[in-house]
């Protein structure tokens, strides 16, 4: 009787066909790319460089109102009237130009300069903490995607052995060593897993348009992702970590801004206590012609310069300058408590991220041993399966036991990748470390 290829070695060499056939479709990727274009293209990191070019614009003298106003004006007034047939007609032209200039406000456009240069450096911590945000997320993701095609791997190892096995039980009942319950038994095994791959299949799928929307690409993309799906593990000082994250985080040094920013509010509110010293200079001109009847026009030119200087002092106005003085006073206050509520929970969320951390490596070990000791199980249950040493549901339970191993090794390596990534970023240095 002809001898039948096992499935396993079928479905191997139809992946290496279609791996040759597809190759070349596919672009190499590697998490370093992937995060250039989330950078370049990512929506939210676009709307934020976006909210950054205003604060820009708007960071300017002439915002803070150091410049003069010069305004033009220009009229042309003409009329026409008949009394008894007498025509008499007046032609009116007029023109001006006018400056309004406040020279001083105690020292009102300084502080609102300065404020202006604050909400710039607001805006660019806030592009600084999108960025961030993004690296993250691209770096989970991308790993999520070698997590998912690591797991799909597992199980269609898996599978192939379970339809391995069934094939086997099929030869084995037409040559009468094996009864029909056996080969349910494998067909049901097989079946579950079967299951199992295509459910990951799904998860392999999203977790790749999960990792494109963050690149903000709407074309599909057949990538080759070249990373190793591997945890690089490193050895931290808690101390040394406190140090980066009080110089770089970025949430922290916005309060900072917010700090400056309700300081520069007291400024502005004692301002309004001094006088104020404005100019206004201009000059005037006109033309204006009549003619009666049938007489000539007859023009007439006039012209008026003036410059005047206002001083103004507001003695009182119901206590409000006082008043929105004490609500600026405590508004402060209270950012001086925020920011000390938020480098204490900066330090709790860094030790606990830290120790989370020094778990994760330790976990990795753990996970390690367990997959090898699964692994050497499967080998030699296995051997023993085939040698009819142990039944079809001891040797179900080992397959099991292995899957659930690989999966945990993996999981393992992408939960370090995670802690490590959360750690970065508390800490500030995750685009140095990425860029």
């Amino acid at each position: 009787m002809r001898r039948r290829i096992p499935m396993n070695k079928i479905i191997t060499l139809l992946l290496i066909m279609a791996m040759g056939l597809f190759a070349q479709a596919q672009q190499p990727l590697t998490l370093t790319d992937a995060i250039s274009k989330a950078l370049e293209n990512n929506y939210d990191i676009v709307i934020a460089k976006e909210n950054q070019r205003i604060a820009g614009i708007e960071n300017n003298w002439g915002t803070a109102g150091r410049y003069p106003y010069i305004n033009l004006s220009l009229g042309d007034n003409n009329s026409l009237r008949v009394v008894d047939g007498d025509n008499t007609t007046t032609i009116g032209l007029s023109g001006g130009a006018s400056v309004n200039w406040t020279i001083f406000d105690g020292f009102s456009v300084n502080i609102t300069k300065t404020r202006l240069e604050e909400l710039e450096n607001l805006s660019k911590n806030n592009t600084a903490v999108m960025v961030e945000g993004t690296i993250q997320s691209v770096i989970l993701a991308y790993y999520d995607v070698l997590l998912q095609k690591e797991i799909l791997a597992t199980y269609n190892e898996v599978m192939a052995l379970s339809q391995d096995r069934y094939q086997k039980a099929e030869q084995q009942r037409e040559y009468g060593s094996a009864v029909t319950y056996d080969v349910l038994q494998a067909q049901n095994a097989y079946l579950a897993d079967r299951a199992g791959y295509l459910l990951q299949e799904v998860a392999y799928k999203n977790s790749k348009r999960n990792l494109a929307y963050l690149m903000a690409e709407k074309e599909a993309v057949d990538y080759e992702y070249t990373d190793k799906f591997e945890a690089i593990t490193e050895d931290y000082a808690l101390a040394d970590l406190r140090a980066q994250m009080i110089e770089n985080n970025k949430s922290l040094q916005n309060q900072y801004i917010n700090q400056r920013l309700l300081s520069n509010a007291i400024a502005s509110a004692k301002s309004s206590f001094s006088p104020s010293l404005g100019f206004t200079g201009g000059v005037t001109g006109s033309r204006s012609g009549i003619k009666i009847g049938d007489a000539d026009m007859d023009w007439a030119n006039s012209a008026n310069f003036y410059g005047n200087f206002t001083l103004s002092w507001n003695l009182f106005s119901g206590g409000n300058r006082k008043r929105a003085l004490q609500i600026a006073e405590i508004d402060s206050d209270i950012s001086e408590i925020q920011l000390s509520d938020m480098q204490h929970d900066l330090d709790n969320s860094l030790a606990n991220l830290f120790e989370f951390y020094q778990v994760r490596k330790e976990l990795l070990m753990v996970a390690d041993e367990n997959l090898a000791a699964a692994q050497l199980n499967l080998q030699i249950s296995r051997d023993k399966f085939e040698a009819g040493a142990i039944n079809s549901f001891n040797f179900r339970d080992v397959q099991e036991i292995y899957l659930r191993a690989s999966q945990g090794k993996l999981e393992a390596i992408y939960n370090f990748i995670n802690a490590q990534t959360s750690l970065l970023r508390l800490t500030g240095v995750i685009v140095q470390e990425y860029e």
